[in-house]
């Protein structure tokens, strides 16, 4: 099925699923036409839905290595439009800074979603996680990262 038979799908859980088939199976070349293809859909949410789990999906697969920059400079573009998607793709990016210990602003990490503030308290960074301990958005971010830090003291 192309993405011009899935548009004429009337039935939105049809096509979302058939995006998540399209966008798991896209080559590498054809991705960034295809998430732009996708976002073309008239039901907005749906299909900012169906791009945001492939962007999670490639970013947890490409973070830790060297192909991540040229994929999310390949995908900003792409995703600008969607203000949503584009700080996910901008957060993947600080988790990618803060996981391998590259340079990153405790301030970017505090300003950042839930998502990241949790999914970090849950990591390896003992600086980020101390941070995330003593001024992490929410409680459960907080005793994420307590907890994440107990559990390193004890091993």
């Amino acid at each position: 099925m192309n993405i011009d038979d899935i548009l004429q799908n009337p039935d939105e859980h049809v096509r979302f699923a058939a995006y998540l088939d399209q966008l798991g199976r896209v080559a590498d070349l054809d991705e960034v036409d295809l998430v732009r293809r996708v976002l073309t859909d008239p039901d907005r949410t749906m299909a900012q839905s169906a791009v945001l789990r492939h962007l999670d999906r490639r970013a947890a697969g490409l973070y830790p290595g060297p192909a991540y920059e040229g994929w999310a400079q390949a995908m900003t573009p792409a995703t600008n439009a969607r203000p949503f998607l584009a700080q996910r793709l901008r957060e993947w990016s600080l988790f990618r800074a803060v996981t391998l210990k590259l340079p990153w602003q405790p301030d970017d990490l505090l300003a950042s979603s839930n998502w990241l503030q949790l999914k970090t308290a849950a990591g390896t960074n003992t600086e980020a996680i101390g941070i995330l301990a003593d001024a992490g958005r929410t409680k459960r971010i907080r005793n994420t990262a307590k907890a994440t830090l107990s559990h390193r003291s004890e091993s």
